[in-house]
């Protein structure tokens, strides 16, 4: 699923489970790697991660059909100037918080990068930043759901087991 303007873009892809054979533990059974590329005016980086359960990445692509339905609501920093996603997962590498809408039916997104998926120069943290690393992209409602429409044939092939 690429989502992208003319500064930044964040392709994420559903490759694989983290383990091939089923193991009988409905957690390691179904983490999938999610693999990211991502281009900022701050630099490009790549990540692979076991980062998302199957269920967690069906629910990547209904926040994306609910922005562009306009039924997800804008997540403002809080008092303290902290970002957090309205649509977040067990592992918190990756993230969604919408930071606007613009009248001609575009949305400004929020992808949340952190820990494996946080670009090279801020790895190596602690963790205090989780969710903070974020990549704002300008979408259209169309894009939005081609986006959704991408990520589920993505997951097509990888169901929960």
């Amino acid at each position: 699923m690429l989502l992208n303007d003319l500064s930044s873009s964040v392709d994420l892809r559903p490759v694989r489970y983290q383990f091939a054979t089923v193991r009988g533990d409905s957690y390691d059974d179904n983490w999938l790697v999610i693999e990211g590329t991502v281009a900022t005016p701050e630099g490009k980086w790549s990540f692979a991660d076991p980062c998302l359960l199957t269920d967690e990445a069906r629910q990547v692509s209904a926040w994306l059909r609910a922005v562009a339905a306009g039924t997800v609501d804008v997540t403002e920093p809080d008092a303290e100037g902290e970002l957090s996603p309205d649509t977040w997962f067990i592992e918190p590498v990756v993230a969604f918080s919408l930071v606007h809408r613009i009248e001609s039916g575009t949305a400004v997104i929020r992808v949340h990068l952190s820990l494996e998926a946080a670009p090279p120069w801020q790895q190596g943290d602690d963790g205090a930043d989780i969710y903070q690393y974020v990549v704002e992209v300008r979408v259209d409602t169309a894009t939005l759901l081609h986006a959704a429409d991408e990520w589920d044939r993505s997951l097509a092939s990888l169901p929960s087991r």
